[in-house]
């Protein structure tokens, strides 16, 4: 059984106003659907049975639309930031208890069309507390943040760029769950913030995807992922 996946969709989304001003960025319209909806259905379709929605921002209307997740073939709980936001480690710092010992953790703007499966069955044999799964970006899509060597991550740093990052982070990473027990609950961190120490330490497997992935988190991004599920690839 593949594991549960936590679902990072509490942020804001200031770079999509004016259109996220009333509705969370996890319900604008994509290809005639709430984004959600695309990304849940991906998820059920690779094997997926649970997923855990971390909401803040507008979260209220994100619950009610997705409900328990049975129309979608999956399980759906949530876990609300509270008065303050949690940032994405705190999120999931949040959300881990009903995770397991094992998860997924993935972006609430991304679409990825890599397999879970493997990525799972190579973290599960990797001996290591983490990984990330990267795409070899060159600058391609964004600024490249990481350094891959022989199966590990050796250098991750979402700010200060350097030549030899080729590699850019897919939106797909899969913990152990002790590796969040050094942070306090309710503290507010952002999971870069994790994933850097964690790599500092070489503890960060990576697997690389050999596909693009599609994201809303820009109008840029929000276009082409239209046009990508719009196509022969909305049934997904």
């Amino acid at each position: 059984m593949t594991a549960p996946v936590i679902l990072l969709a509490g942020g804001e989304a200031t770079r999509l106003r004016p259109v996220t001003e009333k509705i969370p960025k996890s319900l604008v319209d994509v290809a005639g659907k709430p984004f959600i909806e695309h990304q849940l259905r991906l998820l059920a379709a690779n094997g997926v049975s649970r997923v855990i929605i971390c909401a803040g921002y507008l979260g209220a209307q994100l619950r009610d639309f997705v409900g328990d997740g049975r129309r979608y073939g999956l399980s759906a709980e949530f876990v609300f930031d509270g008065d303050k936001p949690l940032g994405t480690g705190g999120a999931v710092k949040k959300a881990a208890p009903l995770a397991g010992d094992i998860f997924f953790v993935m972006y609430g703007d991304s679409y990825l069309t890599e397999p879970f499966a493997p990525v799972e069955n190579y973290f599960r044999s990797g001996g290591k507390p983490a990984l990330m799964t990267v795409y070899e970006n060159r600058g391609k899509f964004d600024t490249g943040n990481m350094v891959l060597k022989d199966g590990t991550i050796v250098r991750y740093d979402k700010k200060t760029a350097t030549p030899d990052m080729h590699w850019i982070d897919y939106g797909l990473c899969m913990f152990r769950k002790e590796v969040l027990k050094l942070s306090e609950p309710g503290e507010r961190f952002d999971l870069s913030q994790l994933l850097g120490g964690l790599v500092l330490r070489g503890e960060v497997l990576g697997w690389q995807v050999k596909e693009r992935f599609y994201e809303i988190g820009s109008f840029k991004g929000l276009e082409e992922t239209r046009e990508y599920l719009g196509g022969n690839n909305g049934g997904r």
